[in-house]
C-alpha cells in the first residue's frame, strides 16, 4: 500500500512519461480532434499584422470616430454670432440718394436675399459652391481633395461649403486651428438641420469680405461700382464673386498686375453659370469684363460729414424714431434732407467769405467758429448745414449748439408778437411799422407809468430821438425794442418765440424778462432758421426735418408726422417780413443784396462781439449764419474784435456776406420770386423816420430824463422827408417829477452796455436807476 497521499494508482518505477494534449496536432498536421491546425508564422511574416488584427483595428477606429462624431454633435452647440459679424455701419445719404457718410468701424450694410439679383446669387454659387442647394452642409470628399491639392503644391484651396464658410464668418473666426475646424464642421451640420438654405446664403452674402474694407455684398457693390447691390449686372456680380477667392489680389484697380488671374477666375465663374444652366451661351458670349471703379478712401466723419451725422442721429433719437443703443448697433440706411448742391454751396460760401481770410498770425483768428443752417420754408426740410471747419478738429456743431446769445435777430420776434397780440404802446397806440418810439440812448423803459430800471444802450451810445418801428428795425435800435418788449409783455414774447420754433427750455428765454427783446436767449442757429422759415411761409410752420427716409434690411422705419400748423397769423408774419425787407434794402444788412433777389432779414451781434448773426430769407429759402468766438483750449466764449483783420465782426459783415453768396448759389437757375404779403391794418408803408416835430407816443417820451434829446457829442440822423404822424392820437406824455417815484418796479429788467445789435449785459436795478451787482442769468 502506498504511503504517498497523492498517489492512488499502481506503483510506477523509472522516469515519468507525459502523453500528448488531447487537442495537440498529430504528426499528419491534424489536431487530436481532427481540425487542421494553422501553420506557425515564421520569418518575415511575423512582422505584419493578420487580417483579423487589421479588421479589429479598423472596427475600433470606426467606433472611436463614430463616438467622436456623436459626442461632437451633442456637445457643440450653435453659438451666438460673433461681434464682428453683427457689426454694421449706418449709411447716410444725401437727398438725391448719393452717399454722404458711413459711421461705425465695420463697413457693412446687411440686405435681404430678395435685394440681391438672382444672377448675382448664382454667380456666387458658381464661384464657391455649385451644389449648395442639393448637398449636405459638409463635403468630406471636397475637404480631402482640397487638403491633397494644398499638400501637393496645387495651391491653397478650401474644401468648405458655403454653409461652413458662413459658420466661420458669422459664428467663429478666421483662425486656422484644428479646434476651429472641428467646431465649424459640427456647427455646419447642426445649422443645416435648423436653418433654411435661403437664410444661410443670405447670411453668407452679408458676412463675407470682398476687399476694400467692404463686408457684405451691399458694401462691396458700393466700394467697387458705386451702386446698390440690387443694381448690379450679372457681369459685375460675377466679379464680386471672384473677389471671394482672393479679395485683395483680385482687385484689378489696386493690383493691375493681377488682372489676368482675375479675368481667368471671372471666366471660371461665368462658365460655371452656363454649366449649371443659370446663364445661356448667348448671354455669356456678349459679356465683357466689368472693370471696377478706383479704390476710394473710406468715407469717415471728417469735414462736414461728422456734424451732419451727429445732427441726424440726434434728430432720430430725440424724435424717438430709434433709441440710441439700437442705432449704434448699425444696419440703418438713412436718407437725409440735405441737398448736396446746397450743402457744397454753403461750405464754399463760409470758406471764401470767412475762413480764407483768417491768419495764423492773429491770435483772435484762432477763436473763429461758424455755424449755418438752411431750410426750405414750404417743406420744413433742412437742405444744408455748416457745423464747423472740420468735425475731427472742432467737435461741437456750430449750427446746433445753444450757448451763444442771438442778439438782435430776436427783435423781429418781438415785433411779430406785438402784431399777433394786437399790442399797444403804454398810451394805447396800436403797434405797427409806423408807430413812433423814442430811440434815445439808455432811455429808461417804463411799465404802467413807472420806471423799470431797464435802460439799454444803443450801438456806439448813439441817440436817435423819435423813430418809427421800421426805422428802429433798420438801425437795430435797442431803446425801441426794449420798450416794445415791455409793451407786449415778456410772457407773450416768449410764447410767440416758442410758437415760431424756439424750444421752450432754451437758456435765458424765460428768465431774462425785459432783456428777452434784445436777444439774451441762446437758441441755436437751427432753431432760429426754423423761426425765419416760418416768417417766409406766412406764419405757417412745418417742424423742421433732417430725415426723409429710414430703412433697415429693406424695411422702412416709420418717421414722426410733421403736420403743418399756424405759428402766427399771416398778417403778423407778412408785416414782419415787410419791415425786415427794409433792413436789407437800406438798413444794417445791405450786404445781403448781393444774393440778387428779393430778401428780408436781420443782423445781430451778441454782447462784447462774441457772436455775430445774420438771419435772412427769400420766398424760397430761409438761412441763418453765425460767426462765433471760442477759445480753442479753454472753450470759453471770446470777443472777435480784429478777427479776419476787421475792427469789429458784426452781423452785417461776414454773416450777411456768407448768406448772400450761399443764397445766390443755392437758388441759381430758379426764377426770382417777390414776396406775396398781406399786411396788418395800419402797416402800410409810410415814412420810416419822423421829423423832430412829430409827437412820439408815451412810450417814446416817458424816460427818466424827460423829453427825448440828442446827447452832446452825437448827431441825430436828419429827416429826409416830412413825417407821418402816428395813426392814433397820442395822449399827453407823462413827465416825471423831480422826486423819484415811490412805487417799486414791478419786474426786474437788465440794463445794457453800448452796442446797437449788441446784447446787453444784465444788472439788478434799484428804482433810482443805479446799477447794482451783476445779474447772472
Amino acid at each position: 500500500m502506498s504511503h504517498d497521499p497523492q498517489h492512488d494508482g499502481p506503483e510506477r518505477t523509472g522516469s515519468r512519461k507525459w502523453g500528448p494534449r488531447p487537442d495537440a496536432p498529430s504528426t499528419d498536421g491534424r489536431s487530436a480532434k481532427g481540425r487542421k491546425s494553422r501553420p506557425r508564422r515564421t520569418g518575415w511574416r511575423r512582422l505584419f499584422p493578420t487580417w483579423r488584427m487589421l479588421f479589429g483595428a479598423l472596427l475600433l477606429f470606426l467606433l472611436v470616430v463614430a463616438g467622436g462624431l456623436i459626442a461632437g454633435y451633442l456637445l457643440v452647440n450653435i453659438p451666438a454670432a460673433n461681434t464682428a459679424a453683427k457689426a454694421q455701419s449706418n449709411v447716410y445719404l444725401y437727398s438725391d440718394g448719393s452717399e454722404l457718410a458711413r459711421d461705425g468701424d465695420v463697413n457693412r450694410e446687411n440686405v435681404s436675399l430678395a435685394q440681391v439679383p438672382k444672377t448675382v446669387q448664382q454667380a456666387v454659387l458658381a464661384a464657391e459652391d455649385r451644389d449648395f442647394y442639393s448637398e449636405s452642409a459638409v463635403d468630406p470628399a471636397a475637404m480631402v481633395r482640397a487638403a491633397w491639392n494644398t499638400v501637393t503644391g496645387k495651391g491653397k484651396q478650401s474644401g468648405s461649403t458655403i454653409t461652413q464658410q458662413y459658420v466661420k464668418n458669422y459664428y467663429l473666426g478666421q483662425e486656422q486651428t484644428l479646434t476651429r475646424k472641428a467646431k465649424e464642421f459640427f456647427i455646419a451640420i447642426k445649422l443645416d438641420r435648423e436653418v433654411s438654405k435661403h437664410d444661410i446664403l443670405e447670411g453668407y452674402l452679408n458676412s463675407s469680405y470682398y476687399g476694400r474694407n467692404a463686408y457684405g455684398i451691399q458694401a462691396a457693390a458700393q466700394a467697387y461700382y458705386g451702386k446698390n447691390c440690387d443694381q448690379l449686372t450679372t457681369a459685375q456680380g460675377a466679379y464680386l464673386a471672384t473677389l471671394l477667392n482672393a479679395p485683395s489680389a483680385y482687385d484689378v484697380a489696386a493690383h493691375p498686375e493681377n488682372k489676368q488671374r482675375a479675368v481667368a477666375r471671372w471666366d471660371y465663374v461665368l462658365d460655371g453659370m452656363v454649366k449649371q444652366k443659370w446663364l445661356s451661351e448667348s448671354q455669356r458670349s456678349t459679356m465683357t469684363f466689368p472693370a471696377p471703379g478706383p479704390a476710394r478712401a473710406p468715407t469717415g466723419l471728417s469735414g462736414q460729414r461728422g456734424y451732419l451725422v451727429k445732427a441726424v442721429n440726434d434728430y432720430l433719437t430725440d424724435n424717438k424714431v430709434v433709441d440710441e443703443d439700437t442705432l449704434r448697433a448699425g444696419g440703418y440706411r438713412i436718407t437725409t434732407t440735405i441737398d448736396r448742391k446746397r450743402q457744397d454751396a454753403l461750405v464754399a460760401a463760409v470758406d471764401s467769405r470767412l475762413m480764407d481770410k483768417l491768419s495764423d498770425a492773429r491770435t483772435v483768428d484762432s477763436y473763429v467758429r461758424a455755424g449755418g443752417a438752411s431750410i426750405d420754408p414750404a417743406s420744413g426740410k433742412v437742405v444744408a448745414m455748416y457745423g464747423g471747419i472740420d468735425y475731427a478738429k472742432q467737435y461741437v456743431n456750430g449750427a446746433t449748439r445753444r450757448d451763444y446769445q442771438v442778439g438782435s435777430i430776436f427783435k423781429p420776434i418781438v415785433f411779430a408778437s406785438a402784431v399777433q397780440n394786437g399790442s399797444t404802446t403804454q398810451d394805447g397806440v396800436r403797434i405797427t411799422p409806423n408807430t413812433v418810439y423814442d430811440g434815445t440812448n439808455k432811455r429808461m423803459t417804463v411799465s404802467n407809468g413807472s420806471p423799470t430800471g431797464f435802460d439799454p444802450a444803443n450801438e456806439d451810445d448813439r441817440s436817435y430821438g423819435p423813430v418809427t418801428v421800421s426805422a428802429g428795425m433798420d438801425k437795430s435800435i435797442n431803446a425801441v425794442f426794449a420798450q416794445m418788449g415791455i409793451d407786449v409783455g415778456p410772457a407773450k414774447v416768449k410764447n410767440t418765440a416758442v410758437g415760431l420754433g424756439i424750444p421752450k427750455d432754451t437758456p435765458s428765454l424765460g428768465s431774462s424778462q425785459g432783456a428777452i427783446s434784445l436777444g439774451t436767449a441762446t437758441p441755436s442757429v437751427l432753431d432760429m432758421t426754423q423761426v425765419y422759415a416760418t416768417f417766409a411761409n406766412h406764419g405757417k410752420q412745418r417742424p423742421y426735418s433732417l430725415v426723409d427716409k429710414v430703412s433697415r434690411l429693406g424695411e422702412d422705419v416709420q418717421l414722426p408726422d410733421r403736420p403743418e400748423g399756424i405759428a402766427i397769423g399771416r398778417d403778423a408774419a407778412d408785416t414782419t417780413t415787410s419791415v425786415l425787407r427794409g433792413v436789407v434794402e437800406g438798413g444794417t444788412a445791405t450786404a445781403a443784396q448781393a444774393a440778387g433777389r428779393p430778401a428780408a432779414g436781420k443782423t445781430g451781434t451778441a454782447e462784447k462781439d462774441k457772436a455775430a448773426w445774420f438771419a435772412g430769407y427769400t420766398p424760397d429759402l430761409a438761412t441763418v449764419v453765425a460767426v462765433l468766438g471760442q477759445h480753442p483750449q479753454t472753450a470759453a466764449q471770446e470777443p472777435l474784435y480784429g478777427a479776419g483783420g476787421q475792427d469789429r465782426v458784426n452781423g452785417g459783415g461776414y454773416p450777411a456776406e456768407i448768406w448772400a453768396d450761399y443764397t445766390a448759389a443755392a437758388l441759381r437757375g430758379q426764377p426770382a420770386r417777390d414776396f406775396d404779403l398781406q399786411l396788418a391794418s395800419g402797416a402800410e408803408q409810410q415814412s420810416s423816420e419822423p421829423s423832430g416835430t412829430g409827437t412820439p407816443s408815451a412810450s417814446a417820451s416817458a424816460s427818466a430824463g424827460g423829453t427825448p434829446s440828442t446827447p452832446p457829442g452825437t448827431t441825430a440822423t436828419p429827416p429826409t422827408e416830412a413825417p407821418t404822424l402816428p395813426t392814433a392820437e397820442p395822449s399827453t406824455p407823462p413827465f416825471p417829477t423831480e422826486q423819484p417815484p415811490t412805487a417799486e418796479p414791478t419786474e426786474e429788467f437788465p440794463t445794457a452796455e453800448p452796442g446797437g445789435d449788441t446784447v446787453p449785459q444784465t444788472y439788478r436795478m434799484s428804482p433810482w436807476g443805479v446799477r447794482g451787482a451783476a445779474w447772472d442769468e
